[in-house]
């Protein structure tokens, strides 16, 4: 069995042990039924989702191993200048789409602050968004991520999450969001629904939605 294999086999496994630690089935992070660009668009206009981004692309030929601090930049994986770009663009085009945000949550990683700070031009720190080791045998890392995806978010603007792929293949299952790629998410309470996936590139394709 080659690495790669045996690394998607333990992902899969850290998935189904998370979701029996919730009390449900595993999820798929895919939508649970496909809605048409306006559609997602009269959504987000609306308001009361939750927007989890990964963070834009990065360097993969660098690593976090020797990162002793979060703001030790120097020592972790970073945004490529095509990152950058594509979440500049993407930030334009939120704005663009009259698409409101509130709260702009981040993991406190530089990549995923950066990422913030490109898109909507802040970040609110925020170690629980990524994750924390958990306190006990029984506890799950993820716990305060799941309540947060899972929280209603008020009418008027959307809640924005910054993060990483692992933690929210971890609540949600795969696939695997792309670097830049959203999950919008609807609350529930006790749970979340996905209602659609948004590549860092695909944000034009619901211009065609019509005006507000």
């Amino acid at each position: 069995m080659d690495l790669m294999k045996s690394s998607r086999i333990a992902l899969l496994l850290v998935a189904l042990a998370c979701a029996q630690a919730w009390g449900q089935a595993p999820r798929s992070a895919l939508p649970q039924r496909e809605l048409s660009p306006s559609q997602v668009l009269g959504e987000l206009r609306h308001g009361g989702y939750v927007l989890y981004f990964r963070h834009a692309a990065t360097d993969f030929s660098q690593n976090d191993e020797k990162m002793k601090r979060y703001e030790d930049c120097a020592d972790q994986r970073n945004l490529i200048d095509a990152g950058r770009a594509d979440a500049r663009a993407a930030g334009v085009a939120i704005r663009e789409l009259g698409i409101p945000i509130g709260r702009v949550l981040a993991s406190p990683f530089c990549r995923t602050v950066e990422t913030a700070q490109l898109l909507f031009g802040r970040a609110e720190k925020m170690q629980e968004v990524r994750g924390g080791p958990a306190v006990s045998a029984t506890s799950e890392r993820y716990a305060e991520l799941r309540k947060i995806l899972a929280t209603p978010v008020a009418p008027g603007a959307n809640l924005v999450v910054v993060s990483h792929g692992n933690p929210f293949y971890s609540v949600a299952g795969p696939p695997y969001l792309a670097e830049g790629e959203v999950a919008v998410i609807r609350p529930l309470r006790t749970d979340f629904q996905i209602i659609a996936r948004i590549r860092i590139d695909g944000w034009d394709a619901l211009t065609s939605a019509p005006p507000k």
